[in-house]
């Protein structure tokens, strides 16, 4: 039986398929809309059926679907009431072709941002090296050689080193404890590292140089374990933050005592170590944290994937077979390793920890815990070394403490990054 034709419109030029010929699943009709199994397809302009036969539905402008059917974004048509799996396909491919486009843009600005940054570093200052005759002066036996070999080339690469310890640091802290506002100075890790450094150096106790990130390591410990043990070891990312930030003035307060004991030249020294510090250190100083790198690498990388399951709560962690004490503790310990070396070198960098994170998360959404670590310490480095910048320059000869400079920018701009990321 023939599909009836409206007046005036002319034949097509192959004829219909019979009514209720079974289509298979997927194929396209003539008006290039796929159709369902067991539905027969309908010519340009021919009125389709309605389900009941001798009954014609109302006719359909070319390329139109049935009401119970979801086109996808290319044309491509699902099953009734739910989009098709051709569909769902063609949603996700335009997500998938962008993230290279996002990852090279953030390579591209990285590395721009770090190129600026060492020519800085390495050029500017007394006395000013030409960019051009830069490779010629490291190495170099005049003052210029001397000046950049021995203090401008150790000083950056000690920047962007502490900077990827302290980034990578707070990422850990902010996945295990579910908290973005987890960070190193608000949990007692950075504060109880200064006090164990300073410590020895108002009481006249002769420390090795190589004994200082021990001792920073201790402090640290100490200051993160009472804040996890205080909060019940981060059940409440609410609980943790609150306790840190009480533990954390209290070892603020032992730092002040100390600082009213010591004497007018120690008490110099303390101020700026305690605002975190650059100026003149030198490769010894870099040396020293490469121990402590080779030991907190590996277990950073072990203790990443367990980040991501935490993210998901303590019950469905446990559900996992995570046991959430003792991960927290193991993340708790990667960055004391990470964090304590810095302190004991630098001083407590402030809120590098807090800003490279959000960097991370906010230039690449579409990474998890264990993508984000790199890049965390990535942005950490060009954090410090970018702060570094105007601590040397801007009140030359002058220098300023660079944790005055990273909590003074740091602090604002991930405000601004968490308050965005949470209307999103």
């Amino acid at each position: 039986m023939g599909v009836p034709e409206p007046t005036g419109v002319p034949e097509p030029t192959e004829a219909p398929e019979p009514t209720g010929a079974p289509e298979p699943s997927g194929g396209t009709g003539p008006t290039g809309a796929a159709g369902r199994s067991g539905a027969a397809a309908e010519p340009i302009g021919a009125a389709g059926r309605s389900g009941r036969s001798g009954r014609s539905g109302p006719s359909r402008p070319s390329g139109a679907s049935g009401p119970s059917e979801v086109v996808g974004p290319s044309g491509a048509v699902g099953p009734s009431g739910r989009p098709g799996v051709d569909a769902g396909r063609e949603a996700v491919r335009p997500r998938r072709a962008g993230r290279p486009s996002g990852a090279w843009r953030s390579y591209a600005g990285g590395g721009a941002v770090l190129v600026a940054a060492t020519g800085t570093a390495l050029c500017l200052g007394t006395p000013y090296v030409p960019p051009s005759e830069l490779f010629a002066a490291i190495g170099g036996d005049g003052l210029a050689g001397v000046v950049v070999t021995e203090l401008r080339l150790p000083r950056l690469l000690l920047a962007l080193v502490a900077g990827a310890c302290l980034g990578a640091a707070g990422l850990v802290l902010q996945e295990a404890l579910r908290n973005p506002l987890a960070v190193p100075e608000m949990l007692g890790v950075s504060g109880g590292a200064a006090l164990g450094v300073a410590a020895p150096l108002v009481l006249a106790l002769s420390v090795p140089l190589a004994a200082q990130p021990f001792l920073a390591l201790g402090g640290a410990a100490l200051g993160g374990i009472l804040t996890l043990a205080a909060s019940g070891f981060g059940r409440s990312p609410s609980a943790v933050l609150l306790t840190g930030a009480a533990v954390s003035a209290a070892l603020q307060s032992a730092l002040l005592v100390m600082m009213v004991l010591a004497d007018q030249l120690d008490l110099q020294l303390i101020y700026r170590y305690l605002l975190g510090s650059l100026s003149a250190r030198t490769w010894d100083d870099l040396a020293g944290l490469w121990p402590w790198l080779v030991a907190a690498v590996p277990a950073m990388v072990l203790c990443a994937p367990v980040l991501g399951v935490l993210r998901l709560g303590d019950d469905d962690a446990r559900a996992l077979g995570v046991r959430v004490r003792r991960a927290r503790l193991a993340a708790l310990a990667v960055a004391v390793v990470l964090i304590a070396p810095v302190v004991a070198v630098c001083g407590p960098v402030a809120w590098v920890g807090f800003l490279a994170p959000h960097l991370a998360r906010r230039l690449r959404p579409d990474l998890d815990a264990v993508g984000w670590l790199p890049w965390s310490a990535a942005w950490g480095a060009l954090v410090v070394a970018v702060a570094d910048q105007p601590a040397r320059l801007a009140l030359a000869p002058t220098e300023t403490p660079v944790g005055a400079w990273t909590a003074l920018v740091g602090v604002p701009v991930g405000v601004a990054l968490l308050r965005r990321g949470v209307r999103k």
